[in-house]
């Protein structure tokens, strides 16, 4: 709790009892109270007790030792791309995707003073991304901080009304801060794709349409991607993201993360995830579950 801001620390302490009296309603998030993280998990879990974790490893590890049924993690926003670090968080984690969340975004620059004298804004690197053309027409730098909510707790540590915060706008309450613009990301399609991370797998229930998320290693050859992909095309099975990404820096070979329409038993993904199975090194599911929002 000593990473948060000393604004921040007492509703951390407050939310921190609360779920260690009942770990089986608590759901953690990554950033301080007021954060977009924290807002999914309200709305995606009405019911449960939201766990304010200082980094993504915290909260993964709160779920593990068992301090929290399930965590709620962004992997991906619609300006910005995907968030740093999940395609090698997520597999290490030993947990499954048993979820997903859609949050529509919106932040407020808040602080001291006026909108006049802010020389800088402290938020995640995401939100500064995704607020970047605003910024630099107003002449603010960008300064990166490991959380959006945790930004406006420093800049009300701070109180210099030269550095401002950018945040959801309930923060501003939450730390005693001033609005001074709202809506502030470059585009109004500004959403942010979280996923549910739980220890155990389990089938989802009910009826669907679900996704799979999974990833995979092709083997150092010529069109292995290609061949990996083919039976999700012969298949008939809609894949929906594709991403890349290095491990270990060899550049040697690469690996990829996924998501299809579907799941494992539907005849249509089994003869698929066969046929990519047998054209890479290792394939790994990391979990099947209900859509949250329609893909077309």
């Amino acid at each position: 709790m000593e990473n948060f801001a000393s604004p921040a620390r007492p509703i951390v302490a407050n939310m921190m009892a609360a779920a260690a009296a009942e770990p089986a309603r608590a759901v953690a998030f990554q950033g301080a109270p007021g954060a977009n993280s924290h807002i999914a998990a309200l709305e995606a879990f009405p019911d449960g007790l939201p766990l304010p974790c200082f980094s993504f490893e915290d909260a993964i590890d709160a779920v593990r030792d068992g301090r929290a049924d399930c965590a709620i993690i962004p992997i991906e926003n619609s300006l910005h791309g995907r968030v740093a670090d999940m395609h090698f968080l997520l597999p290490e984690s030993g947990l499954s995707i048993t979820g997903e969340h859609f949050l529509p975004i919106r932040y407020a620059l808040m602080g001291m003073g006026t909108l006049a004298q802010v020389r800088e804004a402290m938020s995640h690197p995401q939100a500064l991304g995704q607020c970047r053309q605003w910024l630099k027409a107003h002449g603010i730098a960008p300064v990166a901080y490991p959380d959006t909510a945790g930004a406006a707790a420093v800049v009300a540590e701070l109180a210099d009304p030269g550095v401002a915060a950018l945040a959801p706008p309930g923060a501003a309450a939450l730390y005693g801060l001033e609005q001074f613009a709202t809506d502030l990301a470059d585009a109004a399609h500004n959403m942010t794709r979280f996923v549910v991370l739980a220890r155990g797998a389990g089938a989802p229930s009910g009826d669907g349409p679900f996704m799979t998320t999974f990833i995979f290693e092709v083997k150092n050859v010529p069109a292995a991607l290609y061949k990996a992909l083919g039976g999700f095309a012969t298949n008939g099975v809609n894949m929906t993201k594709l991403e890349s990404y290095q491990r270990g820096g060899s550049f040697a070979a690469t690996e990829f993360y996924a998501d299809i329409v579907g799941r494992p038993g539907d005849p249509a993904v089994d003869r698929a995830l066969e046929e990519l199975q047998f054209h890479t090194k290792w394939t790994r599911v990391l979990g099947t579950y209900r859509q949250a929002r329609a893909r077309p």
